[in-house]
């Protein structure tokens, strides 16, 4: 009989764990994974939500939410974004979020092409123009190729998630641009939610294409934080750390040309070049402002090499900042570089190359202090005296000695000039 009731409770523990085990792994398939992306798209945004996408495919979530707030960015990089949602096994969903926030440019593409596309009261799509350098419009026949080729890709995006086709293709030609009601009326967003739990409460239940029935009721929130490289990749985006990134790079090649075999800042300044033209990919860059900005550490290196009184100095601090004003110019705020960065930028790099110009100046126009030429001017005593030769006491030392004029023994002279180991003096009076 005890051994009967002991199996009976060996059985009773395996049925309980089994079933405990069945209920963790239930519960993590609930997990609805988010992730937070309020910044410009680029390479480190289109990386972290790859990456993303993956982890929640590993582990199977219920979803994934993308809290977006962006006001476009690459091209490149969105549709890197777009083709891992495609290819995701996982529904994705697209929250516009908070209130005030904007899906712009390359955030109406990544909003339509969501399985379940969502915004918040308050915020707004819209304005995905294609525009080129410094935020202006492409002109002539490469515009109309890029804006024709952004019109198919957005409104393929549409109709391939059963959204207003016609609308897209607006956004792009015209920037329209429409808020959360608006967009739910034009077909543009499947539902407006006031926060996350109002999400979650509207989607549960609601059939994704090819990828099932979502069913997040209860489902916990995990959020993913981007990794060390993925946070690297969107700090030396930022537009104010690509400006410093380029200025520190032309310093440190600049000392590097005027100080040839110091490797460590041109080792610095090459790296510091290399990672700021890397963030110059993802902004709307204006090639005059760089142009004017090296043109500037030109005339400081000529400044070393031709006496200009300055005019070459002065002439590199207005294109540097002139450079520096234009480097971002014509795009939206996030697109340029805050003036509490470029005014100190600016000050200590040009006076840094001023502080380097001045340094070399002084020691081209200063006399010799060491060495035979350091000799002229001096003055010593007369030894020996026959005629016009003799020997003369210049700092302790004995030298051959010419004299300008005939001068006694004892008397005091200045040298005037140095000529191998004979000094021409003449006589002073002290």
């Amino acid at each position: 009989m005890r051994s009967i009731l002991l199996w009976i409770m060996a059985f009773s523990l395996v049925l309980s764990a089994a079933g405990l085990a069945a209920e963790a792994e239930k519960e993590s398939a609930k997990n609805v994974m988010t992730i937070l992306v309020a910044d410009p798209i680029g390479p480190g945004v289109a990386e972290f939500v790859e990456d993303a996408l993956l982890k929640a495919s590993v582990e199977e979530a219920a979803a994934l939410v993308i809290l977006l707030d962006t006001p476009g960015g690459a091209v490149e990089s969105m549709r890197t974004i777009v083709q891992a949602m495609y290819a995701s096994s996982v529904p994705v969903v697209v929250y516009v979020s908070p209130s005030g926030a904007r899906a712009a440019s390359a955030g109406v593409m990544i909003t339509m092409a969501a399985d379940i596309a969502v915004m918040a009261p308050g915020t707004n799509i819209g304005a995905a123009h294609p525009v080129g350098a410094g935020g202006k419009n492409i002109d002539d026949a490469m515009g109309e190729k890029v804006l024709n080729d952004m019109v198919a890709f957005t409104k393929g995006i549409a109709e391939r998630k059963g959204r207003n086709a016609q609308w897209a293709e607006k956004a792009v030609r015209e920037s329209v641009s429409v808020t959360a009601d608006e967009a739910l009326k034009l077909k543009v967003i499947d539902l407006i939610a006031r926060d996350m739990d109002d999400l979650l409460a509207r989607i549960h239940g609601r059939q994704v294409q090819d990828k099932g029935k979502l069913d997040v009721k209860g489902a916990k929130v995990v959020p993913i934080e981007p990794n060390l490289r993925t946070r690297i990749l969107k700090l030396i985006s930022d537009p104010n750390i690509a400006y410093i990134l380029f200025m520190i790079g032309l310093a440190g090649l600049y000392f590097e040309l005027s100080n040839p075999g110091a490797l460590f800042p041109g080792v610095i300044g090459a790296i510091a070049l290399i990672l700021a033209f890397f963030s110059f990919q993802t902004l709307p860059v204006n090639i005059a402002g760089i142009l004017l900005i090296v043109l500037s550490v030109i005339f400081f290196i000529l400044e070393l090499k031709v006496a200009s009184f300055g005019l070459l100095s002065v002439a590199g601090v207005v294109s540097m900042v002139l450079g520096s004003l234009m480097l971002f110019k014509g795009a939206g705020p996030q697109f340029q570089v805050a003036w509490s960065v470029l005014i100190p930028t600016v000050l200590t790099i040009c006076g840094f190359f001023v502080a380097v110009v001045g340094l070399v100046v002084r020691a081209h126009v200063h006399l010799p202090s060491t060495g035979l030429e350091g000799l002229i001017g001096e003055i010593g005593v007369v030894k020996q005296a026959q005629g016009l030769e003799g020997k003369v006491l210049v700092h302790g030392e004995m030298w051959q000695a010419r004299f300008s004029q005939p001068a006694a023994v004892g008397t005091k002279v200045q040298v005037e000039a140095v000529k191998g180991l004979v000094v021409t003096v003449k006589p002073v009076s002290i």
